[in-house]
């Protein structure tokens, strides 16, 4: 994985996470409101009949305001068990659905990657990053934990959308 140069803000509030909790990180703070909905929605159950409790890790703390998507990932990245990291930024808070902007934390570094046999992958990237709606994120995290579906097809759905946000099925 390849960072941003400089990355050297020591960055609190994640460790201690469960396997099985969903990570939600705030990086835009200017609207407690919103931000007070998103958190409202992801402490609800959830499943086809809300029969799953939420598990989810959320970090609200100074030091992550204004962090970057690479200061995120190289802040998580010794987190084995994590395949996506969930942030919410400006857009979160500004857009009516809400919708978090889910990171995938597992990404090939293409300088590795022989062009003779992975020529696909070196022109066609897997996508880094998709939006999601705050219900929508424990069945991602919980579907790529458990490795029942890919992030390309979650970013995939989410592209098919009209507001490119992925809501729950």
């Amino acid at each position: 994985m390849t960072v941003s140069e400089g990355v050297g803000r020591t960055l609190s509030g994640i460790a201690g996470r469960g396997m099985f909790d969903a990570l939600v990180i705030r990086v835009d703070v200017s609207d407690d409101e919103s931000w007070n909905r998103v958190v409202g929605e992801l402490r609800r159950p959830w499943g086809p009949s809300g029969e799953f409790p939420a598990k989810v890790r959320v970090v609200d703390a100074p030091a992550w305001s204004g962090t970057t998507s690479d200061e995120v990932l190289a802040a998580v990245d010794d987190d084995e068990y994590l395949s996506a990291v969930f942030l919410a930024d400006q857009h979160t808070m500004r857009a009516s659905a809400r919708a978090l902007l889910a990171l995938t934390t597992i990404w090939e570094d293409e300088g590795d990657l022989d062009p003779a046999y992975y020529q696909e992958l070196v022109e066609l990237p897997e996508p880094r990053e998709f939006r999601a709606a705050p219900a929508a994120v424990h069945g991602v995290h919980a579907s790529l934990t458990l490795g029942n579906m890919g992030f390309a097809e979650f970013a995939a759905a989410a592209s098919t959308e009209p507001d490119q946000v992925l809501r729950p099925v």
